[in-house]
């Protein structure tokens, strides 16, 4: 069984974070990180652009930092309440097939979903995670791969700002409906509801990917874990 370290970062710019996982998955491609590495964290407000993205798709940029980057998809909002994983895998220790990694990382969330109670499912023709009988947009998913080493990785609204996404055209599809899994719970922002995601969340990866999740809660300075530092602690 593979080992997966899952480091929970607290909240990290986005810069820093896009640095930090490109650092992880060069040292796993080298050979210089020995396994995989699960970030999991949030964001200040920022919109993502994919490798697909459209322009029009960006509705209000004004006031919030804009990123193009290399990872599939289109537009994406991340922001706090948002938890946001970033799987640095070696897909040659499980299957070397992108649909097959994409449709896995999606049945983690719905594994996820499922135990915060929340009934999730694919959509067909769409990449991502829906609830409400396909009708509302739960969780965002955008790749990259290189010598089958992963980067980039999902959004799961937790108890986002959903107003945040007026900003875009979610992921290019119009007249797309976001949601959170406060708002699916009708709990209101309860006490506990973002440690138990993330709970979920790994409890996912362990069923969709069959891997053996070390829990690693980085160290006071982890916002600026470098992967040297993640060899030497996570």
């Amino acid at each position: 069984m593979n080992q997966i370290h899952v480091v929970q970062a607290g909240t990290v710019p986005y810069a820093e974070a896009l640095e930090w996982q490109r650092e992880l998955a060069e040292d796993r491609i080298a050979g210089r990180l020995s396994h995989d590495v699960l970030l999991l964290l949030e964001h200040p407000p920022v919109v993502t652009l994919g490798r697909n993205s459209h322009t029009a798709h960006l509705l209000q940029p004004a006031g919030i930092e804009v990123f193009e980057v290399e990872r599939g998809g289109d537009v994406t909002f991340h922001g706090p309440g948002q938890l946001v994983g970033y799987p640095i895998l070696d897909l040659r220790a499980y299957k070397q097939d992108l649909h097959w990694y994409l449709r896995t990382l999606e049945q983690a969330l719905i594994e996820a979903l499922g135990i915060l109670g929340i009934p999730a499912e694919r959509n067909p023709g769409f990449t991502g995670v829906w609830t409400g009988g396909r009708g509302k947009k739960i969780a965002s998913i955008g790749i990259h791969v290189k010598q089958w080493v992963t980067w980039h990785g999902f959004a799961l609204n937790v108890t986002t700002d959903l107003t945040h996404f007026d900003r875009i055209v979610p992921c290019g599809i119009p007249g797309v409906v976001m949601t959170s899994i406060d708002r699916e719970r009708g709990r209101g922002k309860g006490e506990g509801l973002w440690e138990a995601s993330v709970g979920a969340v790994v409890k996912g990866f362990e069923t969709a990917f069959g891997v053996d999740p070390i829990l690693k809660n980085g160290p006071g300075d982890s916002l600026r874990l470098s992967a040297v530092h993640v060899r030497a602690h996570a």
